[in-house]
């Protein structure tokens, strides 16, 4: 057992599958999770086991990971600038047509997902104060643990509710469960619940202040503890929730303090694959080879040297028309397969090559792909796997994003000439040639949106900046100027697909009675 980075607690072995006619929200042994709480030591192997639960196989179902499926199948496949090149089995995910799917495995692993974890952040949260050792442990643990119920509480509310800006959270929220208890709950409003997430964090940020530790390295594994919540993870998700909020001071505010000790990555970092820990990551997902998901894991579905038929057969890519907007200049453009005019006329219909650009691929980028892999143009070669079929770690926050956050918030604070140097210091690295913008107001808007969307390109938030922008996603075909199949051509405007909105899974509103007395209530039933 000594291998493993985690160590799974009895509250985190309640995070394995998702069969169960209801979405369990607490542990699934309390006595276990008494005696796993009774020390502030036993209660940071919860907190490893939550790590874990991050990079879990769930649900008997390949492709179902924790967070590599939140980016993958909620903020890459449905966005604006991702494809899958020639594969049109995931149209209704690409085109937001199941968000009113209440039975869908796509419409509940998030609600599960995320309800799984918050259920064990409460085991520590409720019993942690009551726990031996020293006070500075257990502020520290209760801080991770807060962490972690902020960031699920946030993440759900991005999927199943409106926008912000929509009703300024007057709409319905989520469930706020804050104990152990299962019992009936009825939905907050959006605006109770990003009051709960800041309170999390306001505490959570205070504990790890009053602690005085911080992560270390896994002594086990000789890694540094990049896979855990600290101080600036709290900062982090601070940062996000307010600018998804429009809350524009706190978004500036924490967005500084999350990255202040996270320097931006070399550009010999950038291209590296995305699978090493570099210090520019505030928070990631650990996957090593001792624990391999194989198939399920985030890189057998984007991982362009991935042996994996989704990697090999049906290649990622940027679209054409992101990738065209990006100056020559700039380092990233070569980790996409971006073709001269003469091998994209080469190309057949759907982008594939089997002449010039798919010898110049294995030439010149031959490690980057699968001895096996189908060559498209545009094809991705920024996100590769460490070992084969699909695995690697991955970030969940970095502080490019947040350098995007500030820049958006004094954009909308009227501080242009703040925004406008954020904007040059996040990618005057990656483009020897980049001028400062002079742009202020929406121009200059539009410009940081358009760095943001190509500097965090295929890590999980495209359609979550679509959706709090209240942006139209359009897709073209390749006639119309595009790169997308003519399966995956829409225009998804902010009052379609449900206001993008995920509807409450059928397995919660069938368990939790507060639902039947609003529906009766109400005279839907």
């Amino acid at each position: 057992m000594k291998k493993y980075i985690y160590i799974l607690s009895v509250a985190a072995l309640s995070l394995t599958a998702c069969e169960s006619g209801y979405l369990e929200t607490a542990p699934q042994n309390a006595e276990g999770t008494s005696v796993m709480i009774e020390s502030a030591k036993n209660a940071s192997l919860v907190i490893n086991g939550m790590c874990r639960a991050m990079t879990q196989q769930y649900c008997s179902s390949q492709g179902w990971n924790g967070e590599g499926s939140i980016k993958t199948w909620y903020g890459n496949y449905p966005g604006n600038d991702f494809q899958k090149v020639n594969y049109s089995g995931f149209t209704p995910i690409f085109n937001q047509t199941y968000h009113l799917m209440k039975t869908s495995i796509y419409d509940y692993f998030a609600w599960y997902y995320y309800y799984k974890q918050i259920s064990n952040a409460n085991s520590i949260i409720c019993n942690i104060d009551n726990a031996s050792g020293t006070e500075e442990d257990k502020a520290y643990v209760k801080a991770q643990a807060l962490t972690f119920r902020a960031y699920a509480f946030f993440m759900l509310s991005q999927i199943y509710c409106h926008r912000w800006s929509d009703e300024q959270g007057k709409t319905d929220g989520i469930i706020l469960r804050l104990d152990q208890s299962t019992g009936d709950q009825p939905l907050a409003t959006l605006e109770e619940t990003y009051a709960q997430v800041y309170s999390d964090l306001d505490e959570a940020i205070s504990l790890f202040q009053k602690s005085g530790k911080d992560r270390g390295t896994n002594t086990v594994a000789n890694i540094y503890e990049f896979y855990k919540p600290n101080l600036d993870v709290a900062y982090a998700v601070y940062a996000r929730a307010a600018v998804t909020k429009q809350d524009w001071q706190n978004a500036a505010k924490y967005a500084a303090l999350a990255k202040a000790n996270h320097p931006l990555m070399s550009n010999a970092q950038y291209a590296d694959g995305g699978y090493n820990y570099n210090p520019e990551w505030i928070w990631g997902v650990y996957e090593g080879q001792e624990q391999t998901l194989y198939y399920y894991s985030f890189y057998a579905y984007q991982g362009s040297n991935s042996s994996s038929s989704q990697c090999r057969t049906y290649p990622t890519a940027i679209s054409k028309e992101l990738i065209d907007q990006i100056p020559e200049s700039d380092v990233r453009r070569d980790l996409y397969l971006v073709p001269t005019a003469e091998e994209l006329a080469e190309c057949n219909a759907a982008g594939r090559s089997t002449k010039a650009l798919y010898k110049r691929a294995f030439a010149d980028y031959g490690d980057r792909f699968y001895s096996t892999s189908l060559i498209y143009a545009y094809a991705q070669m920024k996100h590769r796997c460490e070992f084969t079929p699909g695995g690697g770690s991955f970030s969940l926050f970095r502080a490019a994003e947040m350098y995007y956050i500030e820049a958006e918030a004094d954009c909308h604070l009227g501080k242009y000439a703040e925004a406008q140097q954020l904007l040059f210091d996040a990618n005057k690295e990656r483009d020897p040639e980049l001028q400062k913008s002079t742009k202020t107001g929406d121009d200059l808007l539009a410009e940081i949106k358009l760095y943001r969307r190509f500097d965090l390109w295929g890590e999980g938030y495209d359609w979550f900046d679509y959706k709090r922008w209240g942006d139209t996603i359009v897709r073209k075909t390749w006639e119309d100027g595009g790169s997308f199949l003519k399966a995956y051509v829409t225009t998804v405007g902010p009052n379609d697909a449900n206001q993008w909105t995920w509807v409450i899974p059928e397995r919660e509103t069938q368990y939790n009675g507060a639902f039947k007395n609003k529906e009766t209530a109400s005279g839907e039933e």
